[in-house]
């Protein structure tokens, strides 16, 4: 095992004190300067079985890796799901508020597939629980700081986060061409600059992000 493996340690903990199922909370494109929020969820239960191999987070994997990892992923948790906040919206409420919104889309998603949520300990990566402020009655939600880097059930979410909202900003090529979406997802790179003070700024913007760059 190499030292970015996750392992199953802290959800084999959550299962021993009781916890019928953990899901597995990471967000995605929370720095962007274009494209949705993402939030990826994993739900996870004691008898899953093994890991599957090489599974990091996604921040760790080559593209070509996550893309050949995401079915077998999806495969290996009981259900995932995929939470979304749109430009629009970052600009009015704020990402923070976003990452919320987007996690409770995706715990909707879960529900519909049939997950029992209340049944779930959330683990989310990061010191700051952003997911609970937005939701009506408040879940379990325990946050931990590099768990997409330590714990299979967040690296999962990574994964299937990151190829999702990849994936949109790769077919944002050719509805919005000359950007480089495939190769920069939103992200600033130079050439996305460069395009953006040359074409302008597009639906897929966070405008009110572009100020620093003026």
């Amino acid at each position: 095992m190499g030292v970015c493996d996750p392992t199953d340690a802290v959800e084999r903990e959550l299962f021993g004190a009781g916890t019928r199922y953990v899901i597995g909370c990471d967000e995605v494109g929370r720095g962007a300067l274009a494209g949705p929020v993402a939030v990826g969820m994993a739900v996870v239960a004691a008898d899953c079985g093994p890991h599957p191999d090489g599974l990091r987070d996604s921040k760790m994997l080559s593209e070509k890796r996550r893309v050949a990892l995401d079915p077998v992923v999806r495969d290996w948790v009981l259900f995932s799901a995929v939470g979304l906040a749109d430009a629009a919206e970052v600009d009015e409420l704020g990402i923070t508020h976003c990452l919320g919104l987007a996690g409770k889309r995706a715990l909707r998603i879960l529900f519909d597939q049939g997950a029992d949520i209340a049944a779930s300990v959330i683990l989310l990566d990061g010191n700051s629980d952003w997911l609970n402020p937005v939701l009506a009655s408040p879940l379990d939600v325990r946050t931990r700081i590099k768990a997409d880097r330590d714990c299979v059930s967040v690296a999962a979410a990574s994964v299937i986060a990151k190829v999702h909202r990849d994936s949109m900003m790769i077919a944002s090529d050719s509805v919005s061409p000359g950007y480089g979406w495939s190769g920069n997802k939103g992200y600033s790179s130079s050439t996305h600059l460069d395009a953006i003070r040359s074409l302008g700024v597009t639906s897929l913007h966070r405008k009110s992000w572009l100020v620093a760059y003026a």
